[in-house]
């Protein structure tokens, strides 16, 4: 499976992710951006730790899940 990038996905060159970076710091400010990327990230980690979890759920009964393993 080959992998995109964010930019690629939405076709945003680099100028335009430049300029929606500028516009995020006029409108946050400096201080509030690493709380904004560190809440993103914990959303994103929680997203695909939901999707795991929901793919264990349809995988074939004779399969077991990492998670199960305890």
């Amino acid at each position: 499976m080959q992998s995109a990038y964010f930019g690629d996905i939405l076709g945003l060159g680099t100028p335009e992710l430049l300029i929606i970076l500028v516009i995020l710091l006029v409108l946050f400010g400096g201080s509030q951006l690493p709380k904004l990327a560190r809440s993103l990230g914990k959303s994103a980690k929680e997203l695909r730790k939901g999707i795991d979890d929901a793919k264990g759920d349809f995988t074939s009964p004779d399969k077991t899940n990492k998670s199960d393993k305890k």
